[in-house]
């Protein structure tokens, strides 16, 4: 799907990958590639993501590695796991991509487990990077570095104002008005399912480059015997996480970053999470528990 808009140039493309819709707005003024071409361009990208990082996808590079099958990875996943691992070093284990197999026994990797037991546990944290074949799972960054990759091709085409919406943002330049971008932020309660149906604020974007994801726990979970089970694990328990931050929305120079941080930031609490946005100058955030804290740089 693409539409066009005569105001400085503006078009607008989208369709359906990794599970949800995607979108992208540009200013193609002075771009000589066709939008149709731009389209099938974002499209090949995002193509040659599935085929590679998606664990739902049973032909990917991903899914075969994890199945045991010797193959040689691409450029791609090998830029994907190195990047991971820079992450769970930087994280002391908490962003952990390794960790698939704590994920899936959990319910929320590529698998429908649920509520397994502590041998299990045990057996799962036992495999995560140490086994000679640990279970990947790029979702914690795979969103991330998909709007990196296509916001990298539009620049190589010469576009400067953009919006890249792949479940996660990236952005740059100012949108078809003429001003900063704005982006929504959901409000976090349990079942607000739809993007955008219910905002708690709305972020301005600096008007430079920076990737914008919001992490949470307030969409995938399940309740067995009254317990509230969500979908941030920490590889450093084997446990999904107890504390009351209900999302995490981080502003970074990329999206993959933003990503990571996010899910950083969703593992440690509230009060870890503000030292640690706080100590990072190029990083932003807004935090919301049973309050809101917004770092000294974000803009609403």
């Amino acid at each position: 799907m693409l539409a066009g808009c005569q105001v400085n140039r503006y078009a607008q493309f989208g369709g359906y990958a990794q599970g949800g819709v995607w979108s992208v707005k540009a200013n193609i003024k002075g771009v000589k590639v066709r939008p149709a071409q731009i389209q099938q361009g974002i499209e090949a990208i995002l193509e040659e993501i599935d085929t590679t990082l998606s664990g739902y996808n049973k032909a990917s590079q991903l899914s075969r590695i994890n199945a045991g099958e010797q193959i040689e990875p691409s450029p791609m996943f090998r830029e994907v796991l190195e990047a991971a691992g820079r992450f769970k070093t930087e994280t002391g284990g908490a962003v952990d991509c390794s960790a698939g197999a704590l994920f899936d026994i959990w319910g929320f990797g590529f698998r429908t487990d649920s509520l397994p037991s502590d041998a299990q546990i045990r057996a799962a944290m036992g495999s995560c990077g140490k086994a000679v074949r640990p279970q990947l799972n790029f979702n914690a960054i795979a969103q991330g570095y998909s709007c990196d990759k296509v916001a990298a091709y539009l620049y190589n085409l010469g576009v400067k104002d953009m919006l890249v919406d792949i479940g996660e943002i990236f952005c740059d330049g100012l949108n078809p008005q003429g001003k900063p971008w704005r982006i929504g932020i959901d409000r976090p309660e349990d079942g607000n399912n739809t993007p955008g149906a219910d905002m708690q604020a709305i972020l301005v974007s600096s008007g430079g480059p920076q990737g914008i994801v919001t992490s949470g726990n307030y969409r995938k979970f399940y309740i067995k015997d009254g317990v509230k089970y969500s979908h941030t694990i920490d590889p450093r328990t084997g446990r999904p996480v107890q504390h009351n931050l209900l999302s995490a929305t981080v502003i970074a120079p990329t999206a993959m970053e933003a990503d990571a941080y996010a899910t950083y930031c969703m593992v440690i609490g509230k009060e870890k999470a503000q030292e640690f946005i706080l100590s990072r100058p190029e990083l932003e955030a807004c935090l919301i528990s049973e309050d809101v804290w917004t770092s000294p740089g974000f803009k609403q």
